[in-house]
């Protein structure tokens, strides 16, 4: 079996409405980000509800590759053991991190303050994405790292050398970008400075807040420089990226009610749900709370009758990530939707733009594209075939399509789900929805 591939497909049959009470897993970037931060820090974490995904093991096992031990108690609670800014140890052989994008870009920042030579690969996805945006500001910090002409993997850094604190103006709005520089500035001489263009994910900085760092915000502007972190206890809130396919999928289903527990509701991660509520989206916040530094909400959403809109430029960014879900609540909506100055689709897993609206067109959508986004002409869904490119959210997006379509929608090429989303499956069916798994291997 080492030479086949394996197949997944999902076969959506529609469904009646959706209700119940339902836990989403973990938040991926914090889980990530809890991972990487306690590994540096003194003392043991507890972390619960870590999204237990391939994504995230990937970061766990890079890092206990490096000497860090990690207790797991069950598949959402596990105990990080931390060794200090400078207690990781070379790796044997290089890193390899699967189609992790935060886990690549992130440790590139961690690792390059370090006194040891690593390498970082991964698989085909994750080794055509770009990688110079975040190797080129690690160089103006003097690190010694490179990466192919290409600009993409593998990345190699030569331990050893003496980062130095810089200002850098970010040329796009990255989380993932901000985040690698921040975590090799606690390892630089003097200030390191992030200034972004426009608010993004504010996970890493919340974070090292609460390990103990020092960090000072004005604006736009991110600055701390080196210090010690010390061990906290972390509970992950829920995946607001992976509530959205529910949000989405209670909202265009007539007659759902769905109420989703603990959701991170982050304000640099919200803006999907301003999105969705400006469409007409029946979207309410109940138990709002702080844990571990984070904003935490239960989510009621009842189906509704949407509208098409203009997508606010300035919630963009921070809705990056649930734009394929949201671009199916633009196909069920009346109207037209436009989105535009999120180019950045264009260099995820896959270039999401394309896949979107081939998927849309071959489910009976019009949909116009551009080189920064689209726009939709809401309808009705047909049935049909669709191709996720590997891609775990198109997977997931034109899943929750399947559920209001005409016909039987097929998706193709669904093994990455459970990158992001382990058990979206069986979630779907708890809350009424048909769906085939149909597995097979190919030489």
């Amino acid at each position: 079996m080492s030479n086949s591939t394996r197949r997944i497909d999902y076969l959506v049959k529609g469904a009646g409405p959706l209700q119940g009470h339902l836990r989403i897993p973990g938040d991926k970037s914090i889980s990530h980000r809890a991972l990487m931060l306690a590994a540096i820090a003194e003392g043991s974490t507890h972390v619960s509800g870590f999204l237990d995904g391939a994504d995230t093991l990937a970061t766990m096992q890079a890092l206990q590759a490096m000497g860090v031990v990690v207790d797991r108690h069950g598949p959402h609670e596990l105990t990080v053991h931390g060794v200090g800014l400078h207690g990781l140890q070379p790796p044997a052989g290089a890193l390899y991190l699967g189609n992790s994008g935060t886990s690549v870009r992130l440790l590139s920042g961690l690792l390059a303050g370090q006194k040891f030579d690593t390498e970082l690969t991964g698989d085909a996805s994750l080794s055509r994405r770009p990688m110079r945006r975040v190797v080129e500001p690690l160089r103006q910090m003097q690190a010694d790292i490179e990466c192919t002409e290409a600009g993409t993997l593998p990345i190699h850094i030569r331990g050893g050398r003496q980062l130095t604190g810089i200002t850098y103006t970010m040329p796009v709005a990255s989380a993932q970008l901000k985040s690698a520089l921040l975590l090799a500035g606690l390892y630089a001489s003097g200030r390191t400075c992030v200034i972004e263009p426009a608010a993004t994910r504010d996970h890493t900085e919340r974070m090292l807040t609460h390990f103990g760092c020092r960090i000072e915000q004005a604006d736009k502007q991110i600055c701390l420089s080196s210090q010690k972190l010390m061990a906290r206890d972390i509970e992950v809130p829920a995946d607001i990226s992976s509530a959205t396919f529910f949000l989405v999928a209670a909202a265009i289903t007539a007659g759902s009610d769905l109420y989703l527990e603990k959701i991170g509701v982050n304000p640099t991660r919200h803006a999907v749900l301003e999105i969705l509520q400006a469409m007409g989206a029946d979207i309410t916040l109940h138990n709002q709370q702080i844990r571990s530094g984070e904003p935490v909400a239960d989510i009621r959403v009842r189906s509704g009758k949407l509208q098409g809109i203009a997508i606010p430029e300035s919630l963009v960014p921070i809705a990056i990530d649930e734009f394929p879900a949201i671009l199916i609540a633009a196909a069920c909506a009346s109207g037209t939707t436009r989105l535009s100055g999120a180019a950045e689709l264009r260099v995820k897993e896959s270039d999401r733009i394309q896949a979107l609206a081939s998927g849309l067109q071959a489910l009976g959508i019009q949909v116009q594209t551009s080189t920064d986004g689209m726009l939709v002409e809401g309808g009705k869904l047909s049935g049909g075939v669709v191709d996720s490119c590997t891609d775990h959210r198109i997977a997931m997006a034109f899943t929750v399509a399947g559920l209001v379509a005409a016909g039987p929608v097929t998706v193709q090429d669904c093994v990455n789900v459970n990158t992001s989303f382990p058990g979206f499956i069986d979630l779907l069916r708890q809350v009424g929805c048909a769906i085939e798994v149909r597995e097979r291997d190919y030489a």
